[in-house]
């Protein structure tokens, strides 16, 4: 710019224009520089104009206009309308019918991706089925009902909803782009279109028509009772103590209706006990320090780590919503605000690109997390680390062949391998992750000692020469943290090792461990029950025998594996018989294993009912109106209850002085039908027949004995004169004895002492 032609030379440069304080130009070399950054959302277009002075600082030239265009860079996120928004829909509302609209704007310029928005649910508080309730159109934000919702949306059993609505920029399509989320409160109501309930219109009516006979619309429905946990006798279930959901969140229990003798009247109720959950729960970090790494030139909205922490209180319900919040960050240089993390999902991302090691190397960021009642503060910290621009190298690239026998316990190192990387130790950079490729079955993994990039190949899965006699693997040597642009991993971290599996002859392998299998237990000998099945994974053929078979009620074809049965079964004796199978290999080595075969015996009604007690007394004399309680049983199993029905056998004398009256299920009163009964020993033969299918009828005897009393209304049975006292031959005989007993005495007290003799 020295000038030429007429005139002074120009000595320096100006510029001036829309420069905002941030454009600047060398006054001697016109080079223009920036000393802070644009802003596509503050100016998207800076004009400018440039002049030659002279040393009296003169224009000798110009001006001439510079224009620069700022092209925008995705730095802005998308931000709702409003932070919650608010709708109804109705139940059985059509699926794909809009009720509502969610809306945001990005910033960013709307001609490029980084301002392409992308809707999506993120969380559905609450959610009682797999399926979800509702839809959002990706593109537009209008919500409706799924498949789902037309289908379960009921104001009865849940009328409140929220959904967390995400919206991403970079249409969603890469993991920089930044998200907001906003709530959604949902409100079902009734579908007003219901059909009405039955009409009834007399005949030949003389009303005035048109007649008004119902109408199509909502009907008033009683909620269901709410059960707790004790009953009493007006059949009122009370809960006796507060309850907590986060210990047990919901209990069954049986409620049953009695008579004053224990006997159930009908079949057990099942009752079922909810606990609701309230907010009482804080939230808890999952690690004390959580710990993220960062490349000092990480691309903004990269994604760093994600904070994780839990809530005690019930799963997927706003009490259990977790929202995360940076309080502070230290140090706040080069700015603050370097990061930032998702509120719905506790995930960190890049916000600034002015990351420097030699700044600050590492910052501490205090993270809240709240779950809308209370809130607990998680630490993380975050090293800035060196650029990741060198690749793992293995020391080796190839490791040969190993062969090793397939019965090779899971777990056994098989080879140690060794990749190194040049960047700075102990961070994401210089950190190995080894990969196995061809290894489809995941029969084998590495894992890494990362003190030393070490890597122990092992054994992850039982080997199969059957299956697999040969593997041949690639190892590739990998660094957690992306590689800088222009940096690609190469041939030097591959390696490559090939696995040969000898074979080992293994026992046979039943198709299942355990049989279990359901027969009546009425079944004839010979019925076929089941067939278990062993192979030999080396193709020898397979015998079968059963051990444990105490009852020898079963029986096995030692070629098919096919069981029968020997003898009857009696479920009475044994409702569940075990046997063990065992299927041996018919080769020089015998190996053998061994299936369990459990054989659940349904009951028939086989028994027929009989007496618990099965002898009475009455007291002589009979005064009219006396009865005695008598009781039945049966050990078969009855489908509810067994209800048994009495009645009297023999003839017309027993019919004319005795009665029976059956009450409760398995009670009867048994009593004398007129008081002139003599005093003397009764049996009476009784019927007794259970509510079985088919039902079967006992014959018992009941003995009744009718006899004088004692005081206490016990049956006084009198000793019979001529053996109340002894006889004279008992007389004799007592005396005799005693005789003996004497004589001994007095022999043994004469006797001289032998010692002394």
């Amino acid at each position: 710019y020295s000038g030429g032609g007429e005139g002074p030379p120009a000595n320096s440069l100006r510029l001036t224009g829309e420069k905002d304080g941030i454009i600047e130009i060398g006054a001697k070399n016109g080079i223009l520089y920036l000393n802070g950054s644009l802003d596509w959302e503050t100016k998207k277009v800076h004009r400018l104009q440039v002049e030659a002075l002279n040393e009296k600082g003169e224009r000798v030239k110009g001006p001439f206009s510079i224009t620069i265009n700022v092209e925008d860079i995705n730095d802005n996120p998308p931000v709702f309308s409003q932070s919650k928004y608010y709708g109804e829909v109705r139940q059985n509302s059509r699926p794909g019918k809009v009720f509502m609209h969610v809306t945001a704007t990005d910033r960013d310029d709307p001609t490029t991706p980084n301002a392409q928005l992308l809707y999506s649910i993120l969380h559905h508080f609450p959610s009682p089925y797999e399926e979800i309730l509702f839809q959002i159109d990706n593109k537009t934000g209008a919500i409706s009902p799924s498949m789902a919702g037309n289908k379960y949306l009921d104001p009865e059993k849940q009328a409140d909803f929220l959904l967390v609505v995400t919206v991403k920029d970079l249409a969603g399509m890469s993991g920089n782009a930044f998200t907001s989320n906003a709530d959604v409160a949902i409100t079902v109501l009734e579908n007003l279109w219901k059909a009405p309930l039955p009409v009834f219109i007399m005949e030949n009516s003389t009303e005035q028509h048109p007649l008004s006979i119902t109408k199509v619309g909502s009907r008033n429905h009683k909620k269901p009772a709410r059960f707790p946990f004790i009953i009493d006798q007006n059949g009122t279930i009370y809960a006796t103590e507060p309850l907590d959901r986060e210990e047990k969140d919901s209990y069954v229990f049986d409620a049953f209706a009695k008579d004053n003798y224990g006997e159930a009247l009908a079949r057990p109720l099942k009752i079922s006990v909810t606990v609701g959950d309230m907010n009482d729960n804080p939230p808890v970090c999952k690690r004390a320090l959580t710990i993220f790494e960062v490349q000092e030139n990480e691309i903004v909205g990269n994604y760093i780590g994600t904070l994780h922490a839990s809530d005690m209180d019930q799963k997927d319900t706003l009490n259990s919503r977790l929202q995360f919040r940076i309080v502070d960050q230290t140090p706040k240089i080069p700015i603050d605000n370097l990061f930032i993390v998702q509120k719905e999902t506790g995930q960190f991302q890049l916000s600034s690109s002015s990351l420097n090691r030699r700044v600050a190397s590492n910052y501490s960021v205090k993270v809240e997390v709240s779950d809308g009642v209370f809130a607990t503060l998680c630490d993380v910290w975050i090293n800035v680390i060196d650029i990741n621009d060198q690749i793992p190298i293995f020391e080796k690239s190839d490791y040969g062949s190993l062969v090793i026998p397939e019965d090779t316990q899971v777990g056994k190192i098989l080879l140690a391998i060794q990749a190194n990387d040049a960047d700075e130790p102990f961070t994401g950079s210089s950190r190995i992750i080894y990969q196995i490729e061809g290894d489809q079955n995941e029969t084998f993994r590495i894992e890494t000692d990362f003190r030393t990039n070490r890597g122990y190949f092992k054994i992850n899965k039982i080997l199969d020469y059957e299956t697999s006699p040969v593997y041949s693997l690639t190892i590739l040597a990998k660094n957690p943290e992306p590689l800088v642009s222009g940096i690609q991993y190469n041939s030097s971290s591959i390696a490559y090792v090939q696995i040969h599996i000898t074979d080992v002859n293994e026992a046979p392998v039943f198709f299942k461990d355990t049989y279990i299998v359901d027969v009546f237990e009425n079944v004839t000998v010979g019925t076929f029950v089941t067939s278990v099945k062993a192979y030999d994974p080396e193709g020898a053929q397979i015998r079968y025998m059963l051990i444990s078979n105490s009852r020898n009620w079963l029986r096995v074809d030692s070629y098919t594996g096919d069981i029968y049965t020997t003898a009857p079964f009696d479920r009475e004796i044994e409702k569940a018989y075990i046997v063990q199978v065992v299927a041996t290999e018919q080769s020089k080595e015998s190996r053998s294993s061994t299936a369990q075969l459990i054989l659940h015996l349904k009951d028939v009604n086989d028994n027929p009912p009989s007496l618990v007690k099965n002898s009475i007394f009455f007291c002589y004399p009979l005064s009219g109106g006396e009865k005695i309680e008598i009781e039945a049983t049966d050990p078969d199993e009855h489908r509810l209850y067994p209800k048994f029905i009495f009645s009297l056998g023999g003839g017309e004398t027993i019919q004319n002085d005795w009665i029976v009256h059956g009450f409760g299920v398995r009670r009867a009163h048994f009593s004398p039908k007129h008081p002139n009964l003599q005093k003397m020993q009764y049996s009476i033969p009784l019927k007794i027949s259970d509510n079985g299918n088919p039902p079967l009828q006992g014959n018992v005897n009941l003995q009744v004995n009718i006899c004088e009393c004692t005081e206490d209304k016990t049956c006084f049975v009198p000793l019979d004169p001529d053996t109340s006292r002894p006889t004279v031959a008992m007389a004799v005989g007592i005396l005799v004895g005693v005789l003996l007993v004497i004589g001994k005495w007095h022999s043994e007290m004469t006797q001289p002492d032998c010692n002394l003799c």
